[in-house]
């Protein structure tokens, strides 16, 4: 028995050690941008089992550093009801769940939203296991709480990958229109977030004909998009 009760107080231990780590560090970055994140850095050991070696290339934008255009259009993309859900869209949920029941056996539908991807993308890593998912729910819960859509967009913003080793919306216009983000235009945003659900697989600099229309679909959705105030 006193075994059993040392186990449990350990276990106990862990979870609030967890908590407190978790919610300490959420609240630091409402304030001060992640200086890198465990993505990153799993896919720089990545490329050293791969055999190449993939850097870090990336550069802290502001909010208002990057053009409004992107924010619409990476909404328009990836998560329309970003302003409305509370990080998790329920309808989302259930739309995929009958689409997966409905086409079993093929490429699965997924309701991540860009809270979602904020949190995986800033906290976690890559993986599709029960324990990744719970994980993300509760940093999703914990970055809607104490950031707020606003910083949860700003972050998103520089965290996302957008290639092998590029990361962020600044990074990526630098790399792909040689300009800074302030100025992207409607159509080079879309672009942006046309290649995000593969960014290693697809590119701006070279679009098929397939993200060719999600650039068109994205732009017509632009214009009813709005942004949050905080």
């Amino acid at each position: 028995m006193k075994i059993i009760a040392k186990i449990f107080k350990i276990i106990f231990y862990i979870i609030v050690s967890f908590v407190f780590l978790s919610v300490f560090t959420v609240f630091v970055y409402k304030y001060i941008p992640p200086p890198v994140t465990p993505p990153m850095l799993m896919r720089v050991v990545e490329g050293l089992f791969e055999g190449k070696f993939i850097g870090i290339e990336k550069s802290w934008a502001s909010y208002d550093e990057i053009s409004p255009n992107f924010y619409r259009a990476v909404i328009s993309g990836e998560d329309a009801r970003f302003l409305s859900h509370g990080g998790i869209d329920w309808k989302a949920v259930e739309v995929a769940k009958r689409y997966n029941k409905l086409h079993e056996g093929q490429k699965k539908r997924g309701a991540s939203t860009i809270t979602m991807q904020t949190a995986k993308n800033t906290f976690l890593w890559h993986g599709r296991n029960y324990v990744r998912k719970a994980m993300e729910a509760y940093f999703t819960i914990l970055i809607e709480t104490i950031w707020g859509k606003k910083r949860i967009l700003e972050i998103y913003a520089n965290v996302v990958e957008f290639g092998e080793g590029l990361y962020g919306a600044e990074a990526a216009s630098q790399k792909f229109f040689n300009k800074p983000a302030r100025t992207l235009s409607k159509r080079e945003a879309a672009l942006l977030a046309a290649v995000m659900p593969n960014p290693r697989r697809w590119s701006p600099a070279a679009p098929t004909p397939y993200i060719l229309k999600r650039v068109d679909f994205i732009m017509g959705r632009m214009g009813g998009i709005g942004l949050p105030k905080e």
